[in-house]
Formats: structure tokens, sequence, C-alpha cells
């Protein structure tokens, strides 16, 4: 990063960063600007409405806190367009309205590199999935067929998910991170017939293991088969085809149309479970259309809007409902979508070329941009590194003070910030985390710097994706994840075990939310059903704090299932169950922090164990002293990691850090219970001093403040 300032310029930008110091000089200035200054004395502003009152808890019942709504939804849920019932009238009434418009793009592979991005109109996808469609149906699938997908990102993927919803069918992403045998658990569980899997994904899909492929009637790769791979389909009597023979098919046994109905099954979409096995959420057509009428009233709130001409790039999975609702809305709006080309690590290239004006991330991929800016600046000397401090607080100040994001400062945003949206491709208007809580330190940084509209959203894939979404320019929000979307309703309950109170000071509690864009339960599980969908209430395990302005922050979770920065859930007790089985362990409390992608643990060595590897490998000491070994440390690592290897733990479920506690977690300490339930928050208290040195130790020893 390079800042083209003579001395003279310098001295204006200090003077100027001075200036701001003066409340009395702001509030003149402001007074004659026509713009609000909030937060000087002004009535707060509100951003959700109180549609019923809280209640003290009954008869073994919990309190709740009173009942939430967006402002737009104050008198009642907006109707939705009477012209979009379902997903498929999504994309049917785009391609009427907006057929030469682009709207899938993607990158093709040439001599060595990538090329420059490749589009296909709204018509030219139509018709691409009109034959895909009809030749789903002339091989035997019929309405409430379930058809796997199995893929990277890419304009195919859409194709077949817009062939689901044309005739009737129901989309099931296929998501091998969610575990080993996941592919396999859910083409069983969801009685999948069908699948399309992109050709990095046959060889898994055709593997021994997956035993319930040979269940499967047909396979249809995004590109071509090898005669290997159809010899290995044919054994289990699978049919095979490539794509362009797949779409021959639908031009040779054309079918007529066979739309669903509001209610009907769109999407299975399987999310992580607590003890291993994946849940399948049932989201219907109703669910996806209320989230995007609500997008709609939601987006024109504000001053800049949505066009044709916007762009998303894509690269959070299509089997998540993040990346599907947004791709979704961008197809109801006739805008454009471009897919990155595979490789997270490039993704960098993908933007430069893609120049998009929407990104979506989950806080992992926000978290490197922060990295990636903080390490240019240690390269800068120390002069142009105070200039950027100086802009960047100055900026900073403008923007708390109520001034928009466009009118902050033009002259931090022209001499520093422009280069950091010039990292982003140059035209980000809108970014949006979810997944999991964005560190406040990044979204700060993020909103001073990109020059764009930051904000955060919060909801699950039981509520199609959104539960509450932040508005641009609200720097009150900072660290939220706003109000209660357009579609939904929510209070916060009671959880008497953890001492949150809905009805306290401050108000905090289980999120509870209600409204059509809930889903309609979890396939073939009626017992999870019943116990997270209670009188019409999702509960959805995560602890929110409701904030005096109608503001919601996520403060914890109820069950210990914990999100990773990365937007991957880990369940804790499932994990120290599987590590408690290394020699080299007696006990072991495993940690994960939502602003971080790693976990650590506290471990309790074996004592018999660890005084024979001290014997073994040259070290004297007591049991105690010998817990202090970096060696000891390292070789505990290695052993968890191997266990975690044989039990095919996912990469995020490896411990990268450990802490080595010579004691037993006991009841005198009150760090277990009297039937050795571990209590979190109190082993977080006692080894959160340890636990912040281990983590900043794994990233390197940086520490960022402004």
């Amino acid at each position: 990063m390079a800042f083209f300032l003579c001395s003279s310029i310098c001295t204006f930008v200090y003077f100027k960063f001075c200036m701001w110091a003066s409340a009395d000089l702001i509030s003149h200035v402001l007074s004659g600007s026509g713009f609000k200054c909030y937060g000087l004395g002004d009535r707060m502003k509100m951003f959700s409405v109180k549609v019923e009152e809280g209640r003290e808890g009954q008869d073994g019942n919990p309190s709740v806190g009173p009942v939430y709504r967006n402002l737009l939804a104050k008198n009642g849920f907006p109707p939705t367009d009477a012209d979009m019932c379902t997903a498929w009238d999504v994309f049917r009434v785009s391609h009427e309205k907006y057929p030469g418009n682009r709207m899938l793009g993607w990158r093709e592979f040439n001599e060595g590199k990538f090329g420059p991005y490749i589009w296909k109109t709204y018509k030219e996808v139509y018709e691409e999935v009109m034959h895909i469609g009809s030749a789903l149906r002339a091989s035997g699938a019929e309405p409430g067929s379930r058809i796997g997908i199995y893929g990277s990102n890419c304009p195919k993927w859409i194709v077949a998910m817009e062939a689901c919803n044309a005739q009737s069918l129901i989309c099931v992403p296929l998501y091998d991170t969610l575990g080993p045998g996941a592919v396999n658990f859910i083409i069983g569980h969801a009685e999948i017939d069908f699948v399309f899997v992109q050709d990095k994904k046959v060889k898994e899909l055709l593997d021994p293991e997956c035993t319930h492929a040979k269940r499967l009637k047909m396979i249809v790769c995004f590109t071509s088969l090898t005669v290997e791979e159809k010899n290995k389909a044919a054994s289990i009597e699978v049919k095979p085809y490539s794509w362009n023979e797949f779409l021959r098919m639908g031009k040779d046994y054309p079918s007529e149309l066979s739309p669903p109905q509001p209610l009907n099954i769109c999407t299975i979409m399987y999310t992580s479970g607590t003890s291993g096995d994946p849940k399948g959420v049932i989201l219907t057509h109703e669910n996806v259309v209320t989230c995007i009428g609500g997008l709609d009233l939601f987006m024109d709130q504000f001053e800049d809007k949505m066009t044709v001409d916007d762009v998303y790039i894509s690269f959070l999975p299509l089997a998540h409902i993040l990346d599907r609702m947004i791709e979704e809305y961008f197809f109801h709006k006739g805008a454009s979508v471009g897919y990155y080309h595979g490789d997270l690590n490039a993704l960098k290239d993908d933007l430069m070329e893609l120049k998009p004006t929407f990104l979506a991330g989950v806080p992992r991929v926000f978290e490197r941009i922060h990295e990636g800016v903080i390490k240019a600046l240690e390269e800068l000397n120390p002069r142009r590194r105070a200039i950027f401090h100086i802009l960047y607080k100055y900026k900073l100040a403008w923007l708390n003070l109520g001034f928009k994001q466009k009118n902050a400062s033009w002259l931090a945003d022209l001499l520093a910030f422009r280069k950091v949206k010039s990292r982003l491709g140059g035209r980000i208007r809108l970014i949006v985390s979810g997944g999991a809580p964005l560190s406040s330190e990044v979204e700060e940084f993020l909103r001073v710097t990109s020059c764009a509209f930051v904000l955060q959203g919060y909801g699950l894939t039981e509520t199609c994706g959104l539960t509450t979404v932040g508005f641009p320019d609200e720097m009150s929000f900072l660290g939220t994840v706003g109000p209660a979307f357009v579609s939904s309703e929510l209070r916060l309950e009671e959880v008497p075990e953890m001492g949150y109170d809905p009805l306290g000071d401050p108000p905090r509690g289980e999120i509870c939310v209600r409204g059509k864009s809930a889903f309609a339960g979890y396939y073939k599980n009626p017992e999870l059903t019943r116990e997270t969908l209670i009188d019409g209430w999702f509960h959805t395990g995560d602890i929110g704090e409701m904030l005096p302005n109608g503001v919601i922050k996520i403060i914890d979770r109820k069950k210990n299932l914990v999100k990773l920065s990365q937007g991957e859930y880990v369940a804790l007790e499932y994990l120290e169950k599987v590590y408690c089985i290394t020699p080299i362990v007696e006990d072991i409390w495993v940690y994960g922090d939502s602003f971080k992608s790693m976990l650590v643990a506290v471990v309790v060595p074996h004592e018999e164990n660890t005084l024979r590897w001290a014997h073994q490998n040259g070290h004297r000491g007591s049991f105690s002293e010998l817990c202090s070994l970096n060696q000891l440390q390292d070789y505990v690592r290695l052993e968890l990691k191997s266990t975690a290897e044989r039990n095919k733990l996912r990469g995020f479920e490896h411990i990268k850090g450990v802490i080595l506690e010579p004691q037993q977690f006991d009841v005198g300490r009150d760090l277990v219970t009297p039937t050795l339930k571990k209590k979190r928050g109190i082993l977080f208290k006692c080894y959160e001093g340890e636990i912040d040195e281990l983590y900043k130790r794994l990233s390197g020893g940086r520490t960022t403040s402004y």
C-alpha cells in the first residue's frame, strides 16, 4: 500500500485530525450540514417495535421476554408479491423480465491460467433448465423425488437446482464437510435417487464406503466421466451421464413443466448435528419467497438501491443457506452472479477479474482481509503508517457522529482507503458477514477502510438464513446482528441454568423465532422437531442480549455447540469423548471461540503414561514439573492429532494448541458438577489468561488496536 503524500498534505491531515477532538466545533459544523448528529443529547433511535409484553415463568415454564418485530412489520407481516409464490416463480419471472441480462458467470482454465469471466444470460440458463428438467422426468423422476447436488459452486449447480424447482422435485445439497460419511448418510436418509456431481467428487461418490450410492438410479457429471468411472457406476447398476449427454436427452424427450405449490418442499438442507449425524432441515417454497419478499422491503428503505448491474461473487458453499438465499435474491432482481474458480487462496484474482459490487462471507474471510492490510501497513515506513492511523481515526470519528459512509471523509478515502477497496475489486458497495459473530475490531476496520457498507446478519438454516440483519451506516450496530428481519418476530426465553433472564437488566436469553420464514421441521426426525419447535417458536440455542435500541447481540450458545469464525459448528462434548481415548490424556476440556478459527484445549495428562514418556525421553522431575515442559505439550498435541486422524475428524475439529494441567478437574474447585459434567463458564474464567496467551502464540503474537 502506498500513499502519495507530500509534507504539506501530512500537515493538513494532522491539523484536521486534531480539529475533531473538539466536540463544540463538531457540533457547530454538523448543525449547518444537514446531517443529524446522534449521540449528542438526541433521543435514542429505535429499530424494533414491541408487539407483545413479556411474562414471568409459571408452573415450571421459563420466563419469556417481549415479542419484537421489524418496524416495517409493526402492524403485521407485509404480504409477498402475488407473482412470486414459489422459488420457481422467482426465476421464471426474472427470465421473462430480463432475458438478455447476464445471469451466471465462470472462468475457464486455458494455457495454464484462468481466463476472463464467461456469461450465460437468463434466457440461456432458462433453456438449459428446461432441458435438464425434461431429462430428469424422462429418467423417472416424479414430483417429490429427492435430487442430490454434490460439488462446488458453479453455473451447473444452479441449473440443476432450478430444474428441480421447475418440476416440483426436492433439491438436496450434498456437503462432505459435515463429517465422515455425511454424503453416504444423506443419500440414504433422504432417499436420493438421482445425483448431479462435480467431476472431482465422482470418485468419492463411487467409493465402496459410500454404500448408499447403490440405491442411486443415475448420476450426472457436471463435465464428463472417465471410462473407469462409467464402469464403476455400471457395476452397481447406476446409469452414468455426462452433462452434455443429459442435455441431449432433455432435448429429445421434452416434458411439460410441473411447477410446485407454496407449501411444497423446496429443499432439504443438512446441517451439523451434535452427535455426528447431520440433520435435514425442511424448507418450503413459501419459506424461500417470504425471505426474498422481506429483502425487497428491507432494501427499499435505503438510498442506495440494488440494480440489474449489481454483481455478486459466489464462493460460500451453495449447500449452505446464506449463499443460496443471496443468489436467489440476485436472480429475483435480474442481477449477475459470478463464481470463484475454486481456490479460496486465490480469491483475490477472481475479485480483480469480476469486480463485484456485493461481497458476503464468514468472519474468517474478513479476518484474512484485515490481516493482509495490517501486514501491508507493517511494511510501510513509520511516517506513512502514522498517517494511515490518523486518517483512520479521523474518518471513524465522523462515522461515529452519524455521517454516512460516502460523506465521512473523502480525503481519507482518496489518500488511503481506496487502496483497500481496490483489493476487493474496486466496486464493492455492500459487505455482509454471517455464519458466526464478526469481531468488533474487524467490523470497525472494514467499515472505515473498505469504502462500502458493512453489516452483520444472523440466521440459521432453520430460519431460511435470515433472523436479524443490520443497517448500512449505523455505527450503533457495531458488534451486533441488527433487529428482527421483516418476515420474523423474535423473543428471548429464560435459561435458568446459565443465569440468563429475558426480563432482567440487561434482558438476556435464548433467541426464539416465529414467522413464515421458519422451517417446516427436521426430515424424519419428529422428536427433534418437537424439541425445537414449541408453540410455533423455533428455539435457536443461541443466547442473545436485547439492547435498548431494539437490536440483538449474540453473546453465548445454549448447548455446547460452538460455531468457529469460518462458520463451522463444533460439538465440544463429542470431541472431548473422542480425544479422551488418547493414552496420554486423563481428562480434556475443549474450548472454541466464535471469533477464532481454531480449537484449543486444557489437558490433564495421564500421570503414569506421562512418567513413562519422561523416562523414555530423558526428562526428570515431578508430574507437575513435567507438565510445564514444552516438549510434553508438543507430544500431547501430536497424540491428539493422531487420535483426530484415526477418528476421521475434520480439520477444524483438530486441537491446535494445548495447556497442560496437572490437577484434576474436580468438584472442590467447582470446575465440574457432582455428576462430573464440566462447568464451562467457570473453566473459562479459570484458564482465560492462559487461553488468551495461547491464541496469541498461535496467531503469531500480533495484536492491533486503533
